[in-house]
């Protein structure tokens, strides 16, 4: 019962390899048997040498797509010889399976003229008439064109796979890249406000406990936050449809003020001014630009020595305008350098003699990635009175 199963399964694995090879066999074994019967359809005897050449027009066949114009050429003097000895009239199949054969696989100037010298010889020697032998060149023809066409849309669908490839990449390279962005802005904000917050309740837990446990809560609420956001995208990532992530709308404009308090409450003395005609934006301008500030605030309270930081944001035509301008520059202070005294007590200083945390280079590449996502411009630079300016300007459309 197993061998017997396992004779046909090993048929089916090796036919699809070897379909062309038996499908020449078939076609070389067909062939030879027309003429064949036609050779003992009389009455008379049959010699052995028309016999022999009909077996060897036939066998010839078997070869045909190597060699089609020569196969071509030995069927039809096969024919001629067997009409002029008299022995046998041919039939002519091999002749026109061989001219079927220069069809399919010969460009078409050279099929025509072997349908040419093919259909004289078969009509002057009566062994068929032209029109079989145009008949036997258009199927042939017809295959050549379909077989180009199959190849044809092999080679779209690969094509067309590939390409479907790469813009999987590619929309996975960009997702990855949005990933890393808005994880970057959002950890950068969280640890930059709870470290420099803690320093500040350390260095006054001790004289001022109050302002020191106010300081503290709100660095709890801030990490509360941060990490309700973190949930808030991992969920919409894992689970797109989930409704929770959509009940957790992602920042917008409209929470700056509350930004810029936070910064403010850190130790880097911040104002937010919002100037034109607010209105709601689409297509992430909001997120971006809420992005960038935060981005610039962290930067300024991380690398900068600022006293002042002004953040602007104007409400144009066609165009947002975001700007954060520090005084205190962008690089690390001496070591040496004395502590900057903080002149509001209702707020706790950055610890004095720390220097700040070191600049990674991720913030700017994500602010860069953002404006040009959108269409719009960034400009990072010093200020010539040796502060720091972070400005974007970001396409928003006409005036609502």
């Amino acid at each position: 019962m197993n061998a017997s199963l396992r004779f046909p399964r090993a048929v089916r694995r090796w036919f699809p390899a070897h379909r062309t090879q038996v499908f020449d066999i078939a076609v070389a074994a067909v062939t030879t048997g027309v003429e064949m019967g036609l050779m003992f359809e009389d009455a008379a005897p049959v010699a052995p040498a028309p016999a022999l050449l009909a077996l060897a027009g036939g066998a010839a066949l078997l070869v045909r797509r190597h060699a089609p114009e020569a196969v071509l050429a030995f069927t039809c003097t096969i024919a001629a010889v067997l009409t002029v000895v008299g022995h046998h009239h041919p039939g002519g199949a091999p002749p026109l399976v061989a001219l079927f054969t220069v069809a399919e696989l010969r460009e078409r100037r050279a099929s025509l003229l072997a349908l040419a010298a093919t259909a004289v010889f078969l009509t002057a020697a009566g062994i068929s008439a032209a029109p079989v032998a145009a008949g036997a060149w258009a199927l042939g023809a017809y295959a050549q064109t379909r077989r180009r066409y199959t190849l044809a849309l092999e080679e779209r669908a690969d094509h067309l796979e590939r390409e479907r490839t790469q813009l999987s990449l590619i929309a996975a390279h960009q997702e990855r890249t949005a990933i890393a962005r808005e994880l970057h802005d959002i950890v950068a904000h969280s640890v930059t406000v709870t470290l420099l917050g803690v320093r500040g309740a350390r260095d006054v837990l001790r004289t001022a406990p109050d302002l020191a446990d106010d300081t503290l809560a709100r660095v709890e609420t801030n990490a509360e936050q941060s990490i309700a956001e973190m949930r808030r995208m991992l969920l919409a990532l894992r689970e797109p449809g989930r409704q929770e992530a959509a009940l957790h709308p992602q920042p917008s404009l409209d929470q700056l003020a509350e930004l810029v308090a936070t910064y403010d409450a850190a130790g880097l003395p911040a104002h937010l001014e919002v100037s034109g005609h607010r209105r709601p934006l689409g297509g992430g301008v909001e997120l971006s630009a809420y992005r960038i500030v935060e981005e610039a605030l962290t930067n300024a309270l991380k690398h900068a020595r600022a006293t002042r930081v002004a953040v602007h944001v104007g409400f144009g035509r066609t165009h947002l305008e975001v700007s954060v301008v520090n005084d205190g520059g962008h690089r690390s202070p001496p070591a040496d350098s004395p502590p900057v005294a903080d002149e509001r007590p209702s707020r706790p200083a950055r610890s004095p003699g720390v220097t700040p945390l070191p600049a990674t280079g991720h913030g700017l590449v994500g602010m860069r990635e953002r404006v040009a996502v959108l269409g719009g411009e960034l400009d990072v630079r010093p200020e010539p009175d040796g502060g720091f300016r972070i400005a974007a300007r970001l396409p928003i459309g006409g005036a609502a």
